[in-house]
């Protein structure tokens, strides 16, 4: 069929006051959505039921959106979601999809609808860009249509809170996410590495934000901790802790006890993406 698919999973964009702050409201979404559509396109619109809080979206939601999208034959695909985990749906989806047939945008706000925020604004570009942009998963915010593959949210108030990084082609057949035990794991100075022991001996795999190019503390405990890890069959891949430039192994010498230890380079890596493409590899 001809027209667009709205995924309406929850977010800030459909929320109203309340006494706890702000919630889901009922048909929000929908009247706006009534107002901006042109009259001539046809539009579907699934909601979840419950709607999320995206602090609440995981593996089984992403599982759930990928399964719609894939079945979806129109022109695109429009995914409403809170901003807090956008960047780890946006990689999520990027990862998973395989080559979209159309366009599949991502679509959130700051502030509600009809509360003289950037909802409307948003939803207008998110629209627009589902019937022009090219097959790909992309995320409509703040004026701009970026690469759903590389966000980073790093503006948890201002309207202007998300930014692309480019990321390298990654496109194997589509897959979907198993039911698998992984982490986002920080490197900090003075971390115990028996803390980091009994956080891996949880896990299946880790992706282990550590410092500027590559590098970690020369701490033979710690490292004794990473590769008896690896050697156990727990996967571990670095990103840098830094926003943009990524990890570039043996730049310098004080990285190369991860290197040693089996660790993975995920380059220049988002820690969101790392995560949703090891979570695929596990898968």
């Amino acid at each position: 069929m001809d027209g667009l698919l709205i995924l309406y999973t929850g977010g800030t964009i459909g929320m109203v006051p309340g006494p706890l702050g702000l919630a889901p409201g009922a048909g929000v979404l929908e009247a706006a959505l009534t107002r901006m559509l042109p009259q001539d396109l046809p539009v579907a619109i699934e909601r979840f039921d419950p709607l999320l809080d995206s602090a609440d979206v995981g593996p089984a939601d992403w599982n759930r959106m990928l399964d719609r999208i894939e079945r979806w034959t129109g022109q695109g695909v429009i995914v409403v979601h809170g901003t807090d985990t956008m960047a780890f749906t946006g990689a999520a989806l990027s990862s998973a999809l395989g080559e979209p047939r159309g366009p599949v945008v991502l679509c959130g706000s700051m502030v509600p609808l009809g509360q003289g925020g950037d909802a409307e604004a948003n939803l207008a570009l998110a629209l627009h860009a589902a019937r022009t942009a090219a097959p790909g998963v992309w995320l409509a915010f703040a004026g701009k249509v970026m690469p759903g593959a590389g966000l980073v949210k790093h503006d948890s108030h201002g309207a202007d809170a998300f930014r692309s990084s480019p990321q390298q082609p990654f496109n194997p057949p589509a897959r979907r996410f198993a039911d698998r035990r992984l982490a986002v794991l920080t490197l900090t100075p003075g971390i115990p590495a028996a803390a980091v022991r009994a956080m891996l001996a949880e896990l299946d795999g880790a992706v282990l934000r550590v410092f500027g190019a590559g590098t970690m503390m020369a701490d033979a405990a710690l490292q004794s901790v990473l590769a008896d890890a690896v050697a156990r069959g727990c996967r571990l891949r670095a990103v840098s802790q830094c926003e943009a430039g990524g990890v570039v192994p043996a730049a310098y010498a004080a990285g190369a006890g991860l290197w040693a230890a089996g660790v993975e380079s995920g380059g220049a890596e988002t820690p969101e993406l790392a995560l949703a493409r090891l979570w695929l590899a596990l898968s």
